[in-house]
């Protein structure tokens, strides 16, 4: 195992995915790659950018999560793992599944919350979408 992708939601459970990374990482002496998909732009679903506020507010938004992203992989490098963080904008289970396939990796690792009756019946959570679609080996981390 030489790549291990990590998906980072910035849900204040993401400690979690970061031990079970380093302990991979470790043991396999692998690169692990932090991965955060952002929200893609307004434009790219179908709405006008808005006025400069929102557009400001968002960069602002996209800065911190970059900075937090890059927090966490400065602190994996410290105990040894080869890491980097990527910020990515779009889709969340699609573009998991595209970086890690770029990104040749060999394991993805991702969160997984319970969610209600009603949430499975309407909507389809990250971790569900991932099992469907990926041909990568993943490791779901419970949050819950």
């Amino acid at each position: 195992m030489k790549n291990i992708l990590v998906s980072i939601d910035f849900n204040e459970q993401e400690k979690l995915l970061l031990d079970k990374a380093f302990e991979l990482g470790k043991a396999f002496d692998a690169k692990v790659w932090l991965v955060h998909i952002a929200a893609p732009e307004p434009d790219f679903v179908g709405y006008g950018v808005g006025p400069q506020y929102v557009r400001a507010m968002r960069a602002s938004e996209l800065h911190e999560e970059h900075q937090l992203l890059q927090k966490y992989t400065e602190k994996l490098v410290s105990k040894g793992v080869e890491s980097e963080g990527l910020l990515v904008q779009g889709a969340t289970v699609e573009m998991v599944i595209k970086e890690a396939q770029k990104l040749k990796a060999d394991l993805i690792i991702a969160g997984h919350h319970d969610h209600n009756f009603l949430y499975k019946a309407f909507m389809e959570s990250v971790s569900a979408g991932i099992i469907k679609r990926s041909k990568i080996p993943l490791l779901l981390v419970p949050l819950d």
